[in-house]
């Protein structure tokens, strides 16, 4: 028998958040989910014996940190959809320092596997400021010295509706087809859909694994299968 597993999860109420909740819930192994966010979601029926909703203030790391305890692994998938619709300094608080944040309470706590949804092409020296935010984001956490940790790096993610507007529309639409023409080491570019992603993020907590691993399209399609 799979040994029992207890998650902490932060930014479950997000597109890619929500699927990986949907793929945890459909796991035997994992018998305690805790989630941390501004709002409550919507669980299916029956989910509540093994989910804890804890509405905080997620800019507090301190209001929270109890919460933590307890939890073998914690999965994080908070960020900002729309970095063009707010300030440098406001995508740098929440996907960058509240992530930060979040993961030094987990390694105080006793969290020995973390898991970050990032995004492909993180590097702390990239001169876009987003690929930079996130490097600099895998760096902090990589100094944390994890048991384990599992960096979920997706190109272009895909979801079953448009929520963003017309360059959206344009990308769900011609995305799929270009996917199949990044070939070899461009792989990594290709799209994902976000249940694929989700179901990745959840299988990969049963998968064995030491030490930081960087995951990416490939991998997503290995784990959503396991």
């Amino acid at each position: 028998m799979a040994k029992a597993l207890s998650v902490v999860m932060l930014g479950a109420s997000g597109a890619t958040g929500s699927e990986t909740l949907k793929a945890l819930l459909a796991m035997p192994e994992v018998t305690r989910i805790t989630l941390l966010g501004r709002r409550a979601v919507v669980l299916p029926d029956g989910a509540a014996a093994r989910v804890t909703q804890r509405v905080v203030d997620v800019g507090s790391p301190d209001t929270y940190a109890d919460f933590i305890d307890g939890h073998d692994a914690a999965i994080c998938t908070l960020g900002v959809s729309q970095p063009s619709k707010m300030t440098k300094e406001e995508f740098l608080r929440i996907d960058r320092d509240w992530v930060i944040a979040f993961a030094n309470l987990c390694r105080q706590r006793g969290v020995r596997h973390f898991e970050l949804l990032g995004a492909v092409g993180a590097d702390s020296r990239s001169p876009s400021f987003y690929l930079r935010t996130k490097g600099q984001l895998r760096d902090a956490l990589i100094a944390l010295n994890f048991e384990r940790l599992s960096l979920f790096q997706p190109s272009m993610i895909l979801t079953p509706s448009n929520r963003f507007g017309l360059s959206q529309a344009l990308t769900l639409a011609f995305w799929p087809s270009l996917s199949h023409l990044m070939l070899g080491p461009a792989r990594k570019f290709r799209g994902i859909r976000v249940e694929a992603l989700g179901a990745a993020i959840a299988h990969n907590l049963v998968v064995d694994g030491k030490g930081v691993e960087t995951l990416q399209w490939g991998d997503f399609q290995r784990l959503q299968r396991t």
